[in-house]
C-alpha cells in the first residue's frame, strides 16, 4: 500500500506564527526603549534655597540631580557648569532647575546690593525674593518734618532681611536689597540727606 504524503501546513498558520513573532519583538523593543530613555537622565543642578539676582552663586547653594531633559539637556547647568564669580541673572526659587540664561558673570551684572533702612518696617511676606518699590519721603525743616512720600526705585528684589539687636532695633528695619547699578546713586542720595524710606511689595496696590 503506498504510503500518503504528509499534510501541507496551511497558509493561515504560518502567518499567524509569523505575526506572533512579530509582536514578540514589538514588545521586547518597546521595553528596550524604556530601559534606554531612562538610562539618558542627565545630571543637572537644583536650587536648594531662593537665590536672589545678582546673588554670587556657590555649589553649596545646589543639589545634583539626575533628570531626562532630552534634547533640552543642554539648556540647564550640570555639576561642573558653576564658575567662581557667578551670580544669578534672574531670581531663582527653591527647588527650580538651573537653566544656563540664569548665570551670568559678576563683572558683566548690571545690579548690586545696598543695605537700606525702612523707617516704617517691613511687611509681612516680604522675604529673600520679594520684588518691592522703594519709597522715600525726603526731609523737610531740617528734618523736622517729611515730604510726601513718592517712589525712589521700583522693581527691587530682595536679598537679605537683616535682623537688628539692642537700640538699633527701635530705629526701624534693614533689607540688603538687588538693585540696578545706576540707581545706587540715588538711593545712598536719599539714605546720607536723611530721607525716610520704606519698603511696598509689588502688587500690593502702591
Amino acid at each position: 500500500m503506498a504510503s500518503l504524503p504528509p499534510p501541507r501546513r496551511a497558509f493561515w498558520g504560518d502567518v499567524r506564527f509569523l505575526v506572533g513573532i512579530a509582536l514578540v519583538a514589538l514588545s521586547i523593543a518597546g521595553v528596550w526603549l524604556i530601559v534606554s530613555a531612562s538610562d539618558h537622565a542627565v545630571p543637572a543642578l537644583q536650587a536648594t534655597r531662593t537665590i536672589a539676582q545678582g546673588e554670587e552663586l556657590t555649589s553649596s547653594d545646589f543639589q545634583v540631580v539626575d533628570v531626562g531633559l532630552g534634547s533640552l539637556a543642554d539648556d540647564y547647568l550640570g555639576p561642573e557648569d558653576v564658575r567662581p564669580g557667578s551670580v544669578a541673572a534672574r531670581t531663582l526659587q527653591s527647588g527650580e532647575l538651573v537653566p544656563t540664561s540664569a548665570l551670568t558673570d559678576a563683572d558683566s551684572s548690571r545690579s548690586t546690593t545696598v543695605v537700606i533702612q525702612s523707617s516704617t518696617g517691613i511687611p509681612e511676606g516680604v522675604e529673600a525674593g520679594t520684588v518691592v518699590e522703594i519709597w522715600q519721603a525726603p526731609p523737610l525743616d531740617e528734618g523736622r518734618s517729611y515730604d510726601v512720600p513718592r517712589i525712589l526705585v521700583a522693581d527691587v528684589i530682595v536679598h537679605d532681611v537683616l535682623d537688628q539687636e539692642g537700640v538699633l532695633a527701635d530705629t526701624g528695619s534693614q533689607l540688603e536689597v538687588v538693585i540696578d547699578r545706576a540707581d545706587v546713586a540715588d538711593v545712598l542720595a536719599a539714605t546720607t540727606g536723611g530721607a525716610a524710606l520704606s519698603v511696598v511689595p509689588v502688587g500690593s496696590g502702591s
